[in-house]
């Protein structure tokens, strides 16, 4: 498992880009999705999540939908037509910084 520092800068990244790919996810349904596509190397807490879902929802890159299943109620996020262009915005910032940092390290990245 990484740092939390080192998780701090990319989870906002991490959340737009599987919704991007995914279209819409609830909360769990995305912890468990980083979890499984990192092989349990990034683990993203619930008070990690939330807070960060609720900020990008309150400045419009997010909206949500209430889905009721049984007695339960299920809120999905989803990428806002605004948070498309913000989410591809911070992707490209994203892959820049990496391959500045890549130059400093020279580090042989493999999958």
């Amino acid at each position: 498992m990484y740092s939390k520092e080192l998780l701090k800068g990319t989870i906002e990244i991490i959340i737009l880009k599987l919704l991007v790919e995914k279209g819409s996810m609830y909360g769990y349904e995305i912890t468990q999705q980083v979890k499984n596509l990192t092989k349990g190397k990034i683990v993203i807490s619930e008070g990690t999540l939330y807070p960060t879902l609720h900020k990008l929802e309150a400045i419009g890159v997010l909206c949500t939908e209430i889905i009721h299943i049984g007695r339960r109620q299920r809120k999905y996020y989803q990428i806002s037509e605004a948070g498309k262009d913000i989410s591809a915005s911070k992707m490209q910032e994203l892959s820049s910084f990496l391959h500045s940092l890549n130059q400093i390290l020279d580090f042989k990245l493999s999958t």
